[in-house]
């Protein structure tokens, strides 16, 4: 996956790409979500956005729009419900995801997939969890 900066074109609509303070985008959440002093690149024609690593200008992943970063969000929590369990570790649940989906540990960030790679991690944790409650 290639770095996302500052400039870039989006990929929705063709607008520019910037890198603006996630309070822009939460406004009065920003410190109860935990972001104040964080980053976001958002298209500033359609909104599309990511956020960044924390602590960082380093995006998540690519730009997405509302409906992309909503099923994102939907694969993150079934996903999280693998290592925060403490079923496995994260780096286990991580190696485990990258397995099941065919690619290298290093491509495999929910930040970074389009919707029918969410819709397979939706349906791969929930297998997971199923056969685990069996």
């Amino acid at each position: 996956m290639r770095h996302l900066k500052e400039n870039d074109i989006c990929r929705y609509c063709g607008g520019v790409i910037k890198l603006i303070p996630a309070s822009a985008v939460y406004g009065e959440s920003t410190r109860r979500l935990g972001m104040e002093g964080e980053f976001v690149y958002q298209c500033q024609n359609c909104n599309a956005r990511v956020g960044c690593h924390k602590g960082t200008t380093r995006a998540l992943g690519n730009v997405a729009n509302e409906v992309l970063r909503l099923k994102r969000m939907e694969a993150h929590r079934r996903f999280d419900v693998l290592w925060k369990s403490g079923r496995m570790s994260r780096t286990g649940a991580y190696r485990w995801l990258a397995g099941e989906l065919h690619l290298s540990e290093g491509r495999t960030h929910i930040g970074g997939f389009e919707m029918g790679q969410c819709q397979r991690v939706i349906e791969l944790c929930e297998k997971w969890n199923n056969e685990e409650a069996a």
